[in-house]
């Protein structure tokens, strides 16, 4: 019963797709971090984080969904919420004309502007919820 309850509370919800938002934030928060401070370091190659287009596939509801019968055959369709995950890379671009690096601090601080925004919006969101759960539970209406 326990379990039922849990899995109707949160994992039929939008919090599971909002924690991996969230993770995908504090990626990405690091990656910026580590470029702006290497923005002088001669040779660094900035990081960038992808989240966004994947989530986007598995949340597609006109794409089918596979399903696998053994771990070793490869997953097939969108994915579900619990697969999708932010994934850091090194983007594929030239050396900036300072010769340096790859790094442009001037867009590496408006991706942090950015990333912020996102992150209190999804922290907003999620606290929204819960306050909803607990009302709920309260047996109170919201205010």
């Amino acid at each position: 019963m326990a379990n039922m309850i849990n899995e109707m509370l949160f994992n039929k919800t939008n919090l599971p797709m909002l924690s991996k938002s969230l993770d995908s934030a504090m990626l990405r928060n690091r990656a910026i971090a580590n470029n702006i401070a290497n923005a002088t370091t001669p040779g660094y190659r900035r990081v960038e984080v992808s989240f966004e287009d994947e989530l986007r596939g598995a949340l597609d509801r006109t794409r089918l969904k596979g399903s696998r019968t053994d771990s070793r055959h490869i997953p097939l369709g969108r994915l579900d919420i619990e697969n999708v995950n932010a994934k850091a890379y090194h983007p594929v671009d030239p050396t900036l004309a300072s010769g340096v690096n790859n790094v442009d601090i001037d867009t590496e601080m408006a991706k942090l502007a950015e990333n912020q925004i996102a992150f209190n919006y999804v922290v907003k969101y999620t606290q929204g919820i819960f306050k909803k759960m607990n009302s709920a539970i309260q047996g109170r209406s919201l205010q």
